[in-house]
């Protein structure tokens, strides 16, 4: 699989599906995994990337009360969704209320993953963690990032 990155911003129609980016599409293939993410956004995997993630998360374990709950927060949340001849997905209402999405979604390709970003929340992210970009460097860089 090829790098998802960008980011790219779409509307939910009348009929609540969305258009995936043109770019993102080619990689994802023509069923999608969509679950809830971290950060309030959702996450959005191919099959093959969702199999991995799914089988780490699988193999935690259950003796750990932190492992249980994230088990269940990311896989009883997960929604298969096929991809439609234009393109389009739908997103769940639970998943949706979730991430607080709207109207405008913005998608953001974070190497093996599509986040689902409401346009809002997306816009509060990005400027609180660009004051921090810095200091996250300077600690990656303390453990051979940069």
């Amino acid at each position: 699989m090829t790098m998802l990155i960008g980011e790219y911003t779409h509307t939910i129609d009348d009929k609540k599906r969305i258009s995936l980016p043109s770019k993102f599409r080619k990689e994802i293939g023509k069923k999608v995994i969509i679950t809830q993410g971290l950060d309030g956004c959702l996450f959005l995997y191919s099959l093959k990337e969702w199999e991995k993630i799914s089988a780490r998360v699988a193999e935690m374990g259950m003796a750990n009360s932190e492992s249980r709950g994230f088990n269940r927060f990311l896989l009883s949340s997960a929604h298969d969704s096929d991809v439609d001849a234009s393109g389009r997905i739908l997103i769940p209402d639970n998943i949706k209320e979730f991430a607080g999405i709207k109207n405008k979604v913005v998608f953001a390709g974070v190497y093996n993953r599509i986040e689902l970003w409401d346009e809002d929340r997306w816009t509060a992210y990005k400027t609180a963690i660009s004051g921090e970009a810095e200091k996250m460097a300077e600690k990656l860089g303390d453990v051979g990032i940069f």
